[in-house]
């Protein structure tokens, strides 16, 4: 969410950054502007008219001691209407408070100076690539089918259990699907994020926080009764350990990393891109997530691509990197890096990761603050994420790019997870 003294102050630059972002934003706020306006006033007339009341009051003391009855009775009068005014005066202020705030919330984050302009994907400015060579075989077969072949991925299965979008593994797929949560896992340690196992369902203030509400409710699955979300990724519940939280300065860089299942309803999906791992509504992530001094944020999200990329190198999966334009970034996102691999059977590059500078836009939701060490004041802190790693398209890619006359190789760096060398 974005700072009322930041739109105040810079109204024409926030309206033009949000531009790059294709968002017309002149009319919001204006009307952010005005109700603001409007909230200062109804409190400065509610704060004079307590004072006032806390005077008369005072004299009414006074009065009654100096035997004046008939003054201090009139007195009196004088502060009945004097509740009463602010009494609506604080309704006013309750209402316009709350009729800024929902306008206020429909703001999104303003983009970096480096975002490009553009409205999709095709928009997008790679960064640059790596890893082994891309192969082009046409004789290579999709990982759905792989999946039937060595009986690793049931699709049916998962289907008849649940429905479309929850596959089950099993056997060799099972232990590699474990082995790649470990290794991502022992990554992010080794990096010194610190590991936590978070709750899989958040409350409506924790989806507030990060912003997946009010903007995404509908991509969430929610349980109606308690009035719980459960999460589309572990970002979440992790940043919102944070909510309502004062660091100290010298606390900086807060890491961590988390495994979790994810859940999204993916609404309005269809089509080939769909297709076996491509998009599920369950699927395994492990997050990396940093809470950063606003002066040293930029040079943490250059640290956590670079632990990204790392993880695709040891993994020998072709990659490139690219820096999202203003229409394709989320709702919160300051500067997004997407990582996609290049699946060989399908021909075609899949999103495995998104790392991501929010700046202030989340700390701002979720109050979450620290000291100055120099103006001893609290300031708002910034908030990082990324997919260190996805599971599902890597999974899809790495049994695509490996198959050999004798099954899948297992990359080396898996070997000591996995304890085989081939899905066969």
């Amino acid at each position: 969410m974005l700072t009322l003294k930041l739109i105040q102050e810079n109204k024409e630059f926030v309206i033009e950054r949000l531009a790059v972002k294709n968002k017309n934003v002149g009319e919001t706020v204006e009307k952010i502007i005005e109700f603001d306006n409007q909230r200062r006033s109804f409190q400065n007339q509610s704060d004079n008219k307590l004072a006032e009341l806390n005077k008369v009051s005072q004299e009414i003391g006074q009065l009654m001691k100096s035997g004046q009855k008939e003054e201090a009775e009139k007195a009196k009068q004088i502060t009945v209407s004097l509740k009463e005014d602010i009494r609506i005066l604080g309704q006013n202020l309750a209402d316009t408070e709350k009729q800024l705030h929902d306008v206020l919330v429909t703001l999104p984050n303003l983009p970096h100076s480096s975002v490009p302009k553009g409205k999709t994907p095709e928009d997008n400015v790679i960064v640059r690539s790596g890893g082994p060579a891309i192969k082009e075989d046409d004789k290579m077969v999709p990982h759905w089918d792989l999946a039937k072949k060595y009986d690793i991925i049931d699709f049916d299965l998962g289907n008849k259990i649940t429905g479309a979008g929850f596959p089950v593994y099993k056997g060799k797929g099972a232990k590699f699907q474990r082995s790649l949560i470990s290794f991502f896992l022992d990554e992010a340690t080794n990096a010194g994020f610190r590991e936590v196992i978070p709750p899989y369902m958040v409350n409506e203030d924790s989806g507030f926080g990060t912003g997946q509400l009010p903007d995404k409710e509908g991509q969430m699955y929610h349980d109606a009764t308690d009035n719980l979300y459960l999460i589309p990724t572990a970002e979440v519940p992790v940043t919102n350990i944070f909510r309502d939280v004062v660091l100290n300065e010298s606390e900086f860089p807060v890491k961590y990393t988390a495994y979790s299942p994810c859940f999204r309803r993916e609404a309005g999906s269809y089509g080939k891109e769909v297709r076996g791992l491509n998009r599920l509504h369950q699927f395994d992530k492990v997050e990396i997530v940093v809470v950063a001094n606003p002066k040293d944020s930029y040079e943490q999200l250059e640290k956590m691509v670079n632990h990204v990329e790392n993880l695709l190198l040891k993994l020998e999966l072709p990659y490139r990197i690219l820096r999202l334009c203003g229409g394709d970034m989320s709702f919160t996102s300051a500067l997004t890096y997407d990582f996609e691999v290049y699946s060989e059977a399908q021909k075609r590059w899949l999103e495995v990761s998104s790392v991501s500078n929010f700046e202030s836009f989340q700390a701002n939701r979720l109050k979450l603050r620290y000291k100055d060490e120099a103006t001893k004041k609290n300031q708002l802190a910034h908030t990082l994420n990324g997919s260190a790693l996805a599971l599902p398209r890597i999974v899809a890619a790495l049994l695509e790019n490996n198959q050999t006359p004798d099954g899948i190789k297992v990359p080396e760096i898996l070997l000591p997870y996995t304890g085989f060398k081939f899905i066969d």
